[in-house]
């Protein structure tokens, strides 16, 4: 055993788990990993090499034959497996996301459950995998069309959600027919290394998933360029996901990535506007504002902003920030260097012309010595060329400017590279039919706050990614298709 086999209050030692064994080269370095509440290191893991992402590779393509065999039903048993297994160390498994990452242990214990959610997910869609006949211009021939599993699937996951992002991409890939190599996050490795240990107690086949762990600039980039590798599915920053997509194309591989987000929160003069506000406020700061869907700038119609802004200054300063083990609202920033990105672009911002609101910024004091602690940052602009509406903040900060109507406000919502997400608030049964049209973006929530549901499709426009994962598309980008023209003439 790998984690479960530590003290409570031991270092953690983390492992690779390749080819059904856990292995650490000797004598290689490690990285510290730290817990962003108190910044005192929780253990370590091994800093991998190419080395050791060939090794996984190899130990993935030679399950993967065996395993795509399998009926589906079968692959989906092991996964159903999984899924009862992270079901019955729920709390364990929310624990360590806290620790390494620092959501809110009720935030964290959602995280887990989602991550479960994605499996049984797709393993349900076992019995759903079909083909096609299609008729031919021959009458003596047939036309079928097959779904075949890719190979070996690589998986790249952000630190944001380090069990449910691996588990998102995992299921699918596993009940499709795939093997599949996790590069388990530096920043939070614990959490996938705990999927592995649980893989191994249900007994999930050597090979079929490995797990390893060091930099993305050194493993992940082996695993991407690997002539055996066949699909990668990535979460994460735009900038790592351009790299990605320029290490695939020498070998044409086929690439899904979910990229950063920019998401407009727009709010109507006939909206609901207490139930805007609480929208607002947790598409914003939940999990610190480290979610790519979050409310990340807000279009607020003239006739209601005074109100809106006024409600939502109040319940921003209300909330608590502490001890992510306990009752709060908001856990610290995963790292240092995330607390310096958001002072430095809303210095910029304030530069800009910025209006603060809601002052925020970093806490360094009394309980907040230790850890990377940042308070909600309110503020309002005139001028949608601000930094703090075109970048990405991916924290508790967030913009606000004032529209004169519906037309203004989608036009300054489409005035960004990004198209992940973005929000509507209104009562206006046209307005409501208009908005799909309107607002170039793959994931729109109208008149409720942020949070996919498995069985619909998450996937970014423009600069927010390619591909996307979730329900029967999600599910169907890891089967490739096969023509077959079956003559008898």
């Amino acid at each position: 055993m790998l984690l479960s086999s530590q003290p409570n209050d031991a270092p953690m030692i983390g492992k690779m788990y390749v080819d059904g064994a856990w292995q650490s080269p000797a004598n290689a370095p490690v990285i510290e990993v730290e817990n962003p509440a108190t910044e005192v290191a929780i253990g370590h893991i091994p800093e991998g090499t190419a080395d050791d992402a060939d090794a996984a590779v190899a130990a993935a393509k030679d399950a993967s034959a065996q395993w795509a065999a399998r009926p589906a039903i079968e692959r989906a048993g092991f996964v159903h497996l999984l899924a009862d297994a992270i079901d019955a160390d729920a709390e364990r498994l929310a624990r360590l996301v806290t620790l390494e990452q620092g959501k809110p242990i009720d935030q964290a214990r959602g995280e887990i459950g989602a991550t479960s959610n994605f499996l049984r997910y797709a393993a349900e869609q076992a019995r759903r995998i079909t083909g096609d006949i299609v008729t031919s211009d021959s009458r003596s021939e047939e036309i079928h069309i097959r779904r075949h599993p890719y190979g070996v699937v690589v998986g790249l996951t952000a630190w944001n959600y380090p069990a449910a992002l691996a588990t998102r991409k995992l299921g699918p890939a596993l009940v499709a027919g795939n093997t599949f190599v996790l590069l388990s996050h530096e920043i939070t490795p614990f959490s996938g290394l705990a999927l592995a240990e649980l893989a191994e107690r249900v007994g999930l086949p050597k090979g079929v998933f490995n797990v390893v762990t060091g930099r993305g600039q050194v493993v992940g980039q082996r695993l991407v360029e690997h002539p055996d590798t066949a699909l990668i599915t990535m979460t994460g920053s735009t900038r790592a996901g351009r790299e990605i997509f320029r290490t695939a194309a020498d070998e044409l591989k086929v690439v899904r990535l979910e990229l950063g987000g920019k998401a407009p929160f727009i709010v109507m003069e006939d909206a609901d506007i207490d139930a805007a506000v609480t929208a607002a406020v947790g598409a914003r700061y939940t999990n610190c504002g480290q979610i790519c869907t979050c409310n990340e700038r807000m279009y607020l119609h003239d006739a209601i902003a005074d109100e809106f802004l006024e409600k939502f200054v109040a319940q921003s300063r209300a909330l608590s920030i502490g001890d992510p083990m306990g009752d709060v609202d908001l856990g610290p920033k995963v790292s240092g260097l995330e607390v310096s990105k958001i002072e430095e672009i809303v210095a910029r911002g304030v530069k800009a012309g910025a209006q603060v609101l809601l002052k925020g910024g970093a806490l360094n004091d009394g309980p907040y010595e230790k850890g990377h602690w940042i308070a909600p940052t309110v503020m309002e602009v005139t001028e949608n060329a601000s930094p703090l509406i075109q970048e990405e903040i991916f924290g508790p900060v967030v913009a606000a400017k004032r529209v004169s109507g519906f037309d203004e406000a989608v036009t300054l919502a489409n005035d960004t590279s990004f198209g992940l997400s973005a929000y509507m608030f209104t009562q206006n049964a046209k307005r409501i039919a208009q908005t799909p049209y309107a607002l170039k973006f793959g994931e729109i929530y109208m008149n409720r706050s942020n949070g996919e549901a498995v069985q619909g499709f998450h996937s970014g426009w423009g600069q927010s990614g390619v591909g996307g994962e979730d329900g029967q598309y999600g599910f169907d980008a890891y089967l490739k298709k096969q023509t077959t023209y079956l003559s008898w003439g």
